[in-house]
C-alpha cells in the first residue's frame, strides 16, 4: 500500500483529487496525508475521505509561513520513520494562491504568490524527498499561463516575465498600484518557476523518484481567485458553464490518476501533463542555466528564515 501526501486539499482541485483517491477500491486506495491550514476545512475533507473508507491523517501547516512548512515536514518524516504511516510514495504539491495585490507579503516577507506556489513546496519537498520510497512520484501544479497564446492574449492574461528569483521573491513596493496585470504576471512567474524547479529537481532526485507537472486546465471561479473579489468569482462561475472549460470535478480525478495510475508511471524529468495528455513545454521553459540559478536562489531564500 501507498501513502499520498497532498497540500491544498480543503477545496477546489485538491479536495476533488482527495475524494477521487478515497473513492478507489480498497485494494487500490492509498492512505492520505493532508497538509494544510488547520481548521474546519481540513477536518471536513478528512472526515469526508474517511467516510469513503480511506485512512487519513492531517498535518496542520500554513504554507504562507515557512516555519509551519518545516514543522510539517519534520512531522511527516517522523511518521514515516516510525512506521505509523505506510510508505510515502507520492507527494502532490497542489496548494496555490493568486493574490490581487503583489505588495502582499508572506509571514517571512516574500511576495505571497511566489511564497505559496513555489517556495513553500520547495521547502516541503526538500524536507521529505529523503523519506520517499521508490518508486515514488512528485507531482507539482503548473499552469499554461507561463506563456502567451491567442486565447490568453484576448482574455488579457499576462505571461511570465522572468527575473532573477531573488527579485521575484520581493513584494511590490509599498507605493505600487495594484493591477490585474501585475497579479497575473506574479502568478505566471510562479508557475514558470515550478517548471524550472521540476527539471532541476529531477536532476538531483534520488534514483526511483520521478517528477512531473500537472496542468488542470482553466478553472475559473475556484478558490484560487478568491482574493480578486466576489465579482471575479461570479464571472468565473459563469464561464465554467462554457464547453471545454475545466472544473475541479473534472480535473481532480485526472490529478489523482497522474499521481497513482500505471498509465503515468513513465513520467519523469518534469514532464508536463495538461489534463489527460502529455505536452511539450515552450522552449524557454527548458533552460538549465535558469534552473540551476533558481535552485541556488531557493537555497538562499529558504536559509534566510531558518
Amino acid at each position: 500500500m501507498t501513502t499520498v501526501l497532498i497540500t491544498g486539499a480543503t477545496g477546489g482541485l485538491g479536495r476533488s483529487a482527495v475524494m477521487a483517491m478515497a473513492d478507489r477500491p480498497a485494494a487500490a486506495r492509498p492512505d492520505l496525508l493532508l497538509v494544510g491550514r488547520p481548521g474546519v476545512g481540513l477536518d471536513a475533507v478528512a472526515a469526508a475521505a474517511r467516510a469513503k473508507g480511506a485512512t487519513v491523517r492531517t498535518v496542520g501547516a500554513d504554507l504562507a509561513r515557512l516555519s509551519d512548512v518545516r514543522a510539517a515536514g519534520e512531522k511527516v518524516t517522523e511518521l514515516v520513520a516510525s512506521g505509523e504511516v505506510r510508505p510515502l510514495r507520492v507527494l502532490i504539491a497542489n496548494a496555490g494562491v493568486s493574490v490581487a495585490d503583489t505588495r502582499t507579503a508572506s509571514a517571512d516577507g516574500f511576495e505571497m504568490t511566489f511564497a505559496v506556489n513555489y517556495l513553500a513546496h520547495a521547502q516541503l519537498i526538500g524536507e521529505l524527498i529523503g523519506s520517499l520510497v521508490a518508486p515514488a512520484r512528485i507531482v507539482l501544479l503548473g499552469s499554461n499561463t507561463y506563456y502567451l497564446n491567442t486565447v490568453r492574449r484576448l482574455m488579457g492574461v499576462p505571461p511570465a516575465e522572468w527575473r532573477d528569483p531573488i527579485d521575484l521573491a520581493k513584494p511590490a513596493p509599498a507605493d505600487a498600484t495594484p493591477t490585474f496585470r501585475a497579479a497575473g504576471v506574479a502568478y505566471s512567474n510562479s508557475k514558470l518557476a515550478v517548471l524550472y524547479y521540476a527539471h532541476e529537481l529531477q536532476r538531483r532526485a534520488p534514483e526511483g523518484v520521478s517528477v512531473a507537472v500537472f496542468e488542470p486546465g482553466f478553472m475559473p471561479g475556484t478558490g484560487l481567485s478568491r482574493d480578486h473579489g466576489p465579482g471575479m468569482q461570479r464571472l468565473g462561475r459563469g464561464i465554467q458553464r462554457l464547453p471545454g472549460i475545466s472544473s475541479p470535478v473534472k480535473s481532480g480525478p485526472a490529478l489523482a490518476a497522474v499521481a497513482l495510475d500505471d498509465r503515468w508511471a513513465h513520467l519523469n524529468g518534469g514532464a508536463f501533463v495538461v489534463k489527460t495528455k502529455e505536452r511539450a513545454v515552450e522552449s524557454f521553459a527548458n533552460d538549465p542555466v535558469r534552473e540551476a540559478r533558481l535552485w541556488r536562489a531557493t537555497d538562499e531564500l529558504l536559509a534566510r528564515v531558518l
